[in-house]
């Protein structure tokens, strides 16, 4: 099922094959770096750079992990590092006794995981950057493109959709500086040998392994690398994904038939219930809300992956294998199914504007009362009279501006011109040029 919920530049990232890859191209620049401090004949090292691969048919034979493994010749070793091993052996010479020497699994694993987020989170950015181009594109489109704010569900005042979509954006540039920190903390390495105390292999090839690697070393680890750096990057990709569905909420919401101001693209020959040819739903931002929740779930299981014993234990492998690859393939996804959805949003601004006048003028009650505060009245005594007629006008579904022109009190501080210009919307959208310039609209 992941496969129908992901691209395949991403998939390929998380792909056996690939790993591997990385597997093989920590055990090379472990292999070097031990030849560069005098450890390893240099003739070896390039050698195992010159002929080094691995078979992944091999691999899973030698680690049993294919049916009807037969364990009973025991050449099946359980263990997935170790098979990997065997299966780059069998390409080797004498050169091989200089493989993986000094190091443990997790030198390998670790820090080759590091490169694996690495290049997930450089595609999670590029993602970003085009959503990010696409809100803006439909910001300036509908700058002054105005509508009902809503709050607690009810009308409430004026804005524009533009000033919608600028604030998704602000909220995306928050979300894309999380995960460039997230990127920074999880893009390093550890060679520092079982329990990490560096008993079999010189600190200094860990360094040189990490810079060639374009990796920090980390600067004290155990047998694995802690899972703090793991734990902040799977709690960026869930903020993210809350801000996805908190947009795709919106768009799910102005699409009610009731409010109906925006609608998800609705292609030729789609059909939106199998049982009511009239339908036409937003099924893709309703699957961004479903997946944004998935991705939450794998927050708990890497928070706790933190607690493991002493210099190590295994609990936090299996989670991983499954949490990992999964939240990255689908926040890939639904960051670009969203990008799909903004930059092909159809937009209704006369049904806004049709929304926006519903409530006979109520909207622009507190205009109203603050103009009479500014003309003298006490705010408390201009409150309660804008609320007695707003109620009237809500209640007995009269023209909230009739009313107010009725009121001798109203008439006494403000002239017809002056309560007029309190009913007129665009003059309370006129700051969204602020917002714009802040976030460089």
């Amino acid at each position: 099922m992941i496969e129908r919920y992901s691209y395949p530049e991403m998939r390929a990232i998380w792909e056996p094959a690939n790993k591997y890859a990385k597997w093989l191209q920590v055990e090379i620049e472990v292999a070097s770096a031990l030849a560069d401090i005098g450890e390893v004949p240099r003739e070896a090292a390039d050698a195992i750079r010159a002929n080094a691969r691995f078979d992944p048919a091999k691999i899973a034979e030698y680690e049993g992990d294919v049916p009807g493994a037969d364990d009973t010749t025991g050449k099946t070793v359980r263990h997935d590092l170790i098979a990997f091993l065997k299966s780059v052996m069998d390409h080797l010479g004498p050169e091989r006794r200089y493989l993986h020497l000094g190091v443990t699994s997790y030198d390998i694993e670790d820090t080759a995981l590091a490169m694996l987020l690495r290049e997930s989170a450089d595609l999670i950015l590029e993602d970003i950057d085009r959503l990010m181009a696409a809100i803006r594109d439909r910001a300036r489109e509908h700058k002054y493109t105005i509508m009902v704010g809503r709050s607690h569900g009810v009308h409430a005042e004026p804005i524009t959709l533009g000033l919608k979509f600028a604030v998704w954006l602000a909220e995306l540039q928050r979300d894309r500086e999380r995960l460039t920190q997230a990127r920074e903390s999880i893009a390093c390495g550890k060679v520092s040998g079982a329990v990490g105390a560096y008993g079999n292999i010189d600190p200094r090839a860990e360094e040189i392994v990490c810079r060639k690697l374009g990796l920090a070393a980390s600067p004290a680890s155990t047998q694995v690398l802690q899972r703090d750096r793991i734990a902040h990057y799977l709690c960026t990709l869930a903020i993210l994904a809350g801000s996805i569905e908190q947009f795709a909420t919106e768009v799910r919401n102005l699409q009610r038939t009731d409010i109906l101001e925006v609608e998800e693209q609705f292609t030729r020959g789609q059909r939106g219930s199998s049982a009511m040819p009239h339908k036409r739903n937003p099924i893709i931002s309703e699957r961004m809300t479903g997946l944004a929740r998935l991705i939450r779930s794998y927050v708990t299981p890497a928070l706790e992956n933190m607690a493991l014993w002493h210099e190590r234990d295994l609990c936090h492998s299996s989670v991983e294998r499954v949490i990992l690859p999964d939240a990255n393939i689908l926040i890939d996804y639904i960051l670009r199914k969203f990008t799909d959805v903004v930059a092909n949003l159809t937009v209704y601004p006369e049904r806004m504007l049709e929304n926006l006048e519903r409530t006979g003028g109520l909207v622009a009650s507190e205009t109203v009362m603050l103009a009479l505060v500014r003309a003298g009245m006490d705010k408390d005594d201009a409150y309660q009279l804008v609320q007695r007629h707003a109620l009237e006008a809500w209640e007995q579904g009269k023209d909230f501006r009739s009313l107010l022109g009725e009121d001798s009190r109203v008439g006494e501080l403000l002239t017809p011109q002056a309560l007029e210009a309190c009913f007129d919307h665009r003059r309370r959208v006129r700051n969204v040029d602020v917002v714009f310039q802040r976030l460089g609209i």
